[in-house]
């Protein structure tokens, strides 16, 4: 269920410029977890990763402003 809502989170970023603009500036993994969790999605840290290892994503930022190439588009 959690990978849902992880999945449900990076949906949200592909389909809105606004919270990936939110997201893409959280360091480190906790905040970002935090924050989400803060705004009603329900998982954890080994959960984001497990679901970014499986899509083949990597949570490191990059660029300047600040991205994330975990989105799904």
């Amino acid at each position: 269920m959690a990978k849902k809502e992880v999945e449900r989170l990076l949906i949200a970023g592909g389909e809105s410029y606004d919270v990936r603009l939110k997201y893409d500036t959280l360091e480190p993994k906790s905040a970002f977890v935090e924050a989400a969790n803060k705004e009603g999605y329900d998982f954890t840290e080994p959960e984001l990763d497990e679901v970014l290892r499986e899509s083949g994503d990597d949570f490191a930022s990059f660029g300047n402003p600040r991205k994330r190439g975990i989105w799904w588009f």
